[in-house]
């Protein structure tokens, strides 16, 4: 294996080739992480796994099984989306807000009348927006991404509160009934939610190994300097990794929505994004950008998905959960910038 790795493109001032470290590419799906961190995690979560099946004598059930599989596949796709945006040196907090608004925007749509198609065309135009103007504030205006997200989820949830919805729990109507399989349907006894995640994990890790466009992600997110030098189309990947975050955050809105029968708006106010980042950190994808991908959203879903479910099946109280959570984060961002010391670029973005 080469030190180096080359990526070429061919800009308006001709054809350049970037350079990398191969050293930060994994063999499976081009992520920048160090493979003994991924086992260690997943070791951790192998060993939980038996230890709470042995002690709690309601975990290793059928049911709390399903649930856990269920509830592991929405923060694991939520965070595959966040991880896209990580890599490339940013962050989404509006990303729960999006899914929460631009979902309860096409259940509303569903009560009045509206065909299905037509109502999740227009929830899914809804989150594109919501990522196209976010990256155009970063890219363009050059909003820190921490500041810019945190402001869009904060206005488009008062946007759909005021004009779209004014209960917290939006109910799928009988009209959408058949949309139900998405979120609680089954196929060969498997969770179609299941699936969908690893739908998602499986393209996007296709997409940042093998798409030029992905690669271009891990590089602006390795070194943007370097990057906007040799040509490559900063503030465009910047965008289009804000709508990716934003269309698959609207994905798993529509899976979490039909598998309850409704949208419960009041998670914009929840952990959830909390979560995810959780899960996206734990997992060992950087704060600083270049490093990691799908591989580590996996194992960090496994990991956070099977702690919060014990927690719950404990009857842990919330507010200790989330003590727990937040420590648990705490020592990961603590060890990420060990692992990975953000530079002076890095702070200027907002230090995310």
């Amino acid at each position: 294996m080469s030190d180096k790795q080359t990526i070429k493109h061919r800009g308006a001032k001709g054809e350049f080739h970037f350079a990398y470290d191969d050293l930060h590419q994994p063999a499976d799906d081009g992520v920048d992480m160090k493979i003994h961190q991924e086992l260690i995690v997943f070791i951790i979560w192998a060993i939980s796994f038996v230890a709470l099946s042995v002690a709690l004598p309601n975990f290793f059930t059928e049911g709390n099984l399903i649930s856990l599989l269920r509830s592991v596949s929405v923060l694991g796709i939520l965070a595959i989306g966040m991880a896209i945006v990580v890599i490339g040196r940013g962050i989404d907090l509006a990303m729960v807000a999006t899914m929460a608004v631009s979902v309860a925007g096409a259940i509303v749509l569903l009560q009045q009348g509206y065909s299905i198609p037509v109502a999740l065309l227009a929830g899914f135009v809804f989150a594109v927006l919501v990522g196209t103007v976010s990256g155009i504030l970063i890219a363009y205006v050059e909003i820190p991404a921490l500041f810019a997200t945190l402001a869009m989820g904060l206005f488009i949830y008062g946007v759909g509160r005021f004009g779209f919805f004014n209960q917290d729990i939006v109910l799928i109507p009988p009209e959408g009934g058949s949309l139900s399989w998405l979120g609680a349907g089954r196929v060969f006894g498997i969770p179609v939610s299941i699936l969908f995640l690893l739908l998602f994990a499986g393209l996007v890790a296709l997409f940042l190994r093998y798409a030029r466009i992905g690669r271009f992600i891990h590089a602006i997110g390795d070194n943007p300097s370097t990057a906007r030098i040799t040509g490559l189309p900063v503030r465009k990947l910047y965008v289009l990794s804000y709508i990716l975050s934003s269309t698959i955050a609207y994905c798993a809105g529509i899976i979490t929505a039909t598998g309850v029968g409704s949208m419960n708006t009041r998670i914009v106010n929840s952990t959830m994004l909390y979560d995810v980042i959780l899960v996206v950190v734990i997992g060992g994808i950087s704060l600083s950008g270049g490093k990691g991908g799908v591989r580590n959203v996996l194992v960090g879903t496994l990991l956070i998905g099977t702690l919060l479910n014990a927690m719950t099946i404990m009857d842990i109280q919330y507010t200790v959960q989330n003590v727990i959570k937040s420590m648990i984060l705490l020592i990961a961002i603590i060890v990420d910038s060990l692992l990975n010391p953000r530079d002076e670029q890095t702070a200027q973005q907002g230090d995310i």
